[in-house]
C-alpha cells in the first residue's frame, strides 16, 4: 500500500507540454506531474476537454498521493492532432435518434489512442481515470487492452447502453448550436454552459471558470473536433456485456444531479463491473469542483490500493 508524501512547501514537479506520435498519423499532447518511479495514473478527460481540465491543483494532489500523473489531449483538443473529416448536423441527429451514422472515428480509435501513449511513455500498464467521454475511454481500454489496466475509475460516465446515463434533452440544442467566432464570445458560452451542467452544490468560483474557459481558448478550441468527438459517443457500442469481464478494482463516481449524463449510467457501469464501487455525490453535477478534489484523491488511492493489495 502506497503512503501518501510527507507535506512539502514543493508542489510535485510538473514537466512541459510534450508530444507523444501514437498511430494513424496522430500525436498526442501531454505533460506529467511527479516522480516516474511512482504508480503510473493516466488522466482521460471528456468531449472538447484538453487535458488542462484536469486541475494543475488536482494532479499535483494526485501526485503527492504517490501516482506519476500524466494528463493529456485527446485528439481534436487543445494542441493534439485535427482529424480532417467534416461533419453535418444531420449526422449528429442521425446519430442521436439511432445511435448509427457514420463516424470519423470510433471509442476504440480514441481507446488506442491512450495506449499509444503508454506505449510512447514506456508503460506496461497504468491506472486510468476517466471523466465523462474519458470514462467511456478508460472502460473502453479495460474491455480491450485489460493488461494495461491496474485500476479503472469512471467518473461522470456511462455504459454505452442507451438507456442509461441519458442527456438532458435540453442540452443538445446548445450543444449543436454553433457557436460565434472569437475569444470573448467562446468564454460567455462556456460560462453559460458551467451554470447549466456544473455543481450547483459544490460552485465553483466564477473568476476561476473564466480563466479556465480563456486558457482553454487560448490553447487551441475545435468546433468541428468537438462535433466529431461526438459523434463517437453517439455511436458507441454498449459494453455492458465486456464491463462484467473487468477484474480490476474499479471505481465509478458519480453525481446526483449531473444533466449531461445522467446518474443512471454510473450506477449501470457499476453494477456491470464485478466489485466495482459506487460513489454518488449530492450536489455534483458535471464536473471536477475544487471543493471535492480531496474526496477524488482519496478514492482513486483507495482503489489503487485494491490493486496493489
Amino acid at each position: 500500500m502506497s503512503e501518501p508524501r510527507p507535506d512539502s512547501t514543493q508542489p510535485p514537479v510538473a514537466s512541459d507540454e510534450l508530444r507523444a506520435p501514437v498511430g494513424n498519423e496522430v500525436e498526442l499532447c501531454y505533460q506529467t506531474f511527479g516522480d516516474p518511479d511512482d504508480e503510473p495514473l493516466l488522466l482521460v478527460m471528456g468531449l472538447s476537454g484538453p487535458m488542462t481540465w484536469w486541475d494543475q491543483s488536482l494532479c499535483e494532489q494526485l501526485a503527492a498521493a504517490g501516482f506519476h500523473v500524466v494528463r493529456y489531449d485527446n485528439r481534436d483538443t487543445g494542441r493534439s492532432t485535427r482529424v480532417d473529416a467534416p461533419v453535418h448536423p444531420g449526422q449528429l441527429v442521425r446519430a442521436f435518434v439511432t445511435g448509427r451514422a457514420d463516424a470519423p472515428y470510433s471509442m476504440s480509435d480514441l481507446a488506442g489512442d491512450a495506449v499509444g501513449l503508454l506505449d510512447h511513455l514506456g508503460i506496461d500498464s497504468a491506472h486510468l481515470v476517466g471523466v465523462s467521454m474519458g470514462g467511456m475511454i478508460a472502460q473502453t481500454v479495460a474491455v480491450e487492452h485489460p493488461t494495461r489496466v491496474r485500476s479503472l475509475t469512471s467518473i461522470s460516465s456511462t455504459t454505452g447502453r442507451r438507456t442509461v446515463g441519458w442527456q438532458h434533452p435540453s442540452l443538445l440544442p446548445r450543444l449543436i448550436a454553433p457557436r460565434r467566432a472569437g475569444r470573448e464570445a467562446y468564454i460567455e458560452s462556456s460560462l453559460a454552459m458551467w451554470s447549466l451542467i456544473g455543481s450547483a452544490g459544490y460552485p465553483t468560483d466564477p473568476d476561476a471558470l473564466r480563466s479556465r474557459a480563456a486558457e482553454t481558448f487560448d490553447r487551441g478550441v475545435s468546433n468541428p473536433g468537438a462535433l466529431r468527438q461526438m459523434l463517437a459517443i453517439l455511436t458507441q457500442d454498449d459494453r455492458t456485456p465486456r464491463l462484467r469481464r473487468v477484474r480490476v478494482p474499479a471505481l465509478v463516481i458519480h453525481g446526483t444531479a449531473d444533466k449531461m449524463v445522467h446518474v443512471s449510467g454510473g450506477r449501470s457501469t457499476a453494477a456491470a463491473i464485478p466489485g466495482a464501487e459506487l460513489l454518488t455525490i449530492d450536489g455534483m453535477g458535471h464536473d471536477l469542483p475544487p471543493g471535492l478534489f480531496p474526496t477524488f484523491v482519496e478514492a482513486i488511492r483507495r482503489t489503487a490500493d485494491r490493486a496493489s493489495a
